[in-house]
């Protein structure tokens, strides 16, 4: 029984990483990422919760939720766009401060990341970092197996 239940769980995240891998279209870009943790209003009428996991992005439609990774770290956190900008031409996402403590770039103020639309099916909730993200997917994934028996 507990041979079935790794089995399951290592396909499940093979699964996962695969959907994800599948996800790195022509939209992904690599650039310079920083924070912000003040405001009162965000673009689309939000108020601004500076813990939360969201983002401003020039284009990607208010909504869209983004797999931004520290390119130097390798800590990822999904933000859902609820704000315009940056306004400083050389970067390309502006995430929150509760995302930028979870990508570790508060102390530098802007790192290097890289950004991935996702499709809606796919996206975690705004305020789950990826990891705990990929872990309960695969969780839901394992007790479904398992149900199925």
């Amino acid at each position: 029984m507990k041979q079935v239940r790794w089995a399951a769980v290592a396909a499940l995240a093979v699964l996962m990483g695969a959907q994800l891998a599948g996800q790195a279209d022509a939209a992904a870009q690599t650039g310079k990422a920083s924070y912000y943790k003040s405001g009162h209003r965000t673009a689309n009428g939000e108020r601004f919760d500076p813990h939360g996991y969201t983002a401003a992005h020039r284009t990607l439609p208010f909504g869209t939720k983004v797999l931004v990774t520290n390119v130097k770290t390798g800590k990822s956190v999904i933000v859902r766009i609820n704000d315009r900008g940056p306004f400083i031409k050389s970067r390309i996402i502006d995430v929150s401060y509760g995302a930028a403590k979870v990508l570790g770039i508060t102390g530098a103020g802007v790192a290097t990341v890289k950004i991935v639309p996702l499709k809606k099916s796919a996206a975690a909730p705004a305020a789950t970092p990826a990891p705990v993200a990929a872990v309960e997917a695969v969780a839901q994934g394992v007790v479904e197996v398992l149900s199925l028996r």
